[in-house]
């Protein structure tokens, strides 16, 4: 099944690092946040990846395009420039990285990728959140509901947007209000293509109007995840997840 992952925003409130790289490339023990979440699609069999790229995407493109060469052992003959390798790497993903606009906002970047997403149910999620969430439980529960959307929900520290329940189907979806204890948008979302008619374009953002939207016509369902996860946003997220990463890294977790 294919996987998106949305890349292009700003991050501009890890400035410490993206005024030279792009909030996915922030590493976490020497890797990107972004192959951190990816890994955890793969270890649950998920590898075909597509990457909504924007600011900064040709240090993206860099990465991916040198990633087997830095990944292998290999013998350079510098009178031919001929390469052998030695050893190939083990990473066995298949990764498209389509540029989807500097300025879009996170609806219109998966609206731009619908000519790869065809008619097909797709998962899709932030690259800058990672969990240790089953990701098959996860589309298992998908296509039990049958909805047109599956959100993963989480209870991190209060910062984020809430949401309200009957039973497992979504009746509240606020972005970034002045949290109680509840529930919020852990992304990890599981949806179906017609989803993406909700969408109207580049300036739409997902979760404002077509959430909003699925809620109120009943299509929005909740995964609830209780155990890891956790998003950089800042600085010190970024600190707590490296040294999270040096004790054992609980989002690396293997099915």
């Amino acid at each position: 099944m294919k996987v998106i992952l949305l890349a292009g925003g700003f991050g501009t409130r890890l400035a410490e690092y993206t005024t030279i790289i792009p909030k996915p490339m922030v590493p976490i023990g020497g890797k990107p946040i972004l192959w951190h979440i990816m890994q955890s699609y793969s270890s649950y069999g998920h590898k075909d990846f597509y990457v909504a790229l924007g600011y900064k995407a040709e240090i993206i493109k860099e990465y991916f395009l040198n990633f087997h060469a830095l990944s292998s052992d290999f013998t350079v003959d510098l009178s031919s420039g001929s390469v052998q390798s030695h050893k190939s790497g083990e990473i066995d993903w298949k990764v498209t990285l389509v540029n989807t606009g500097e300025d879009t906002l996170t609806g219109g970047r998966v609206k731009r990728l619908k000519q790869y997403i065809g008619n097909e149910t797709f998962m899709l999620t932030y690259g800058d959140g990672v969990s240790d969430i089953d990701i098959n439980k996860l589309l298992a529960f998908h296509r039990s509901h049958g909805k047109l959307v599956t959100m993963s929900a989480v209870r991190p520290a209060a910062r984020f947007g809430e949401l309200e329940f009957e039973g497992d189907r979504i009746t509240q979806f606020v972005e970034k209000p002045q949290l109680h204890d509840g529930w919020i948008n852990g992304g990890f979302f599981v949806m179906e293509p017609a989803f993406l008619d909700l969408i109207e374009g580049d300036q739409t953002m997902l979760e404002r109007e077509p959430l909003t939207k699925a809620t109120e016509l009943g299509e929005l369902m909740a995964y609830k995840h209780e155990g890891f996860w956790h998003c950089m946003d800042t600085k010190r997220d970024n600190d707590l997840l490296e040294k999270l990463w040096q004790e054992g890294a609980p989002w690396a977790v293997k099915p």
